[in-house]
């Protein structure tokens, strides 16, 4: 069957007219919808005007719509960002903090000196094993107890003696404060193999003392000690205490007095007494013996200096190579020359 060309012009035409009224109607029907009608809060289109706006976008080229209705710039900022675009924080942006939180504390704990952070930790676990344990069973596990160390060989109770600060309170806190900044002062002016020394030596004398006084922990004893060697290290330094300038050598009889008025009674200065009796002990055969002309035999192990030290073993190094660049070459002679 065959059609002539003018008719076939004539039914495109017709074709296209009527698709251009159709387009003008639905044009027309999404003008009077949102155009000439109030806006409602509702987000959702009409058929028509998501059919008029894929339409000119293909005329445009084929570009494609969002999913989500966000600018570039939104879209791009989001990513990166903890808040929306109309500043409230985003569902996860509250982990991210939490997790940021973490990781500062954790950088913060690991850059303490190894040896006091390790003895914090001991003092955090012995505290949370005598939560759970209670009173009586703390004290029968963890207290010295002289006897059960030479014939039972529960070796762990010298050490868990000097870890125990008793319950977490106000003075628990102070008391880590104080073993925090006094065995990081040490640590970091004698050096890591040299402080396990002090504190081996530390819990070696209050071990014999305490089991003497019939003391069953001795944790404040050893923070004495630490501020008793760090005040005659610098004994006219000022200091603040309170609300007081002192000179340094006076802090440790001022801790005393001050643990003794709290308590209301005077056998609150034992653990400090013992702790300076210890410490003194230390110190004078490590500072003023030699001086006297006698031998300083509180020296750590070259093998713990070599192990703990790393400073000492770079500046060892650095020293040696200094020596052997700075050696000068001499003129040498020939052999069987006169």
């Amino acid at each position: 069957m065959r059609f002539s060309a003018p008719r076939c012009m004539g039914t495109a035409i017709a074709m296209a007219c009527i698709g251009v009224s159709v387009a003008t109607q639905s044009l027309h029907n999404t003008f009077s919808t949102y155009s000439f009608q109030p806006q409602s809060t509702s987000t959702t289109k009409s058929p028509g005007y998501t059919i008029l706006s894929d339409l000119l976008l293909d005329i445009r080229g084929g570009a494609q719509r969002k999913r989500g209705g966000r600018t570039a710039s939104l879209y791009s900022t989001s990513k990166t960002s903890n808040k929306t675009a109309t500043g409230k924080k985003k569902v996860g942006g509250a982990k991210e903090e939490k997790k940021s939180a973490v990781s500062d504390t954790l950088t913060k704990y690991k850059s303490i000196l190894p040896l006091t952070r390790i003895y914090i930790t001991m003092v955090g676990i012995v505290t949370l094993l005598g939560l759970i344990l209670g009173d009586e069973l703390s004290q029968g596990l963890l207290a010295l107890d002289p006897i059960r160390v030479m014939y039972g060989l529960e070796l762990w109770r010298p050490f868990t003696a000097a870890c125990f600060l008793g319950p977490p309170s106000i003075g628990w806190l102070m008391n880590a404060y104080y073993l925090f900044e006094y065995g990081s002062s040490l640590e970091r002016a004698f050096g890591t193999a040299q402080h396990l020394l002090f504190l081996l030596l530390q819990i070696g004398f209050l071990s014999v003392f305490s089991a003497f006084f019939a003391q069953p922990f001795f944790a404040q004893s050893v923070i004495t000690s630490m501020l008793h060697v760090l005040s005659r290290s610098m004994p006219n330094q000022k200091v603040k205490w309170l609300i007081f300038t002192v000179p340094y050598w006076t802090l440790p009889y001022g801790l005393m007095a001050s643990d003794v008025l709290q308590a209301g009674n005077a056998a609150a200065a034992l653990p400090h007494v013992l702790g300076i009796l210890s410490g003194h002990l230390f110190f004078f055969h490590k500072n003023i013996w030699p001086k006297l002309g006698g031998e300083d035999w509180l020296v750590p192990p070259d093998f713990l200096v070599r192990r703990l030290d790393a400073d000492a073993r770079n500046k060892s190094k650095n020293s040696i190579s200094a020596a052997l660049k700075s050696r000068k070459k001499g003129k040498g002679k020939k052999l069987g020359s006169s």
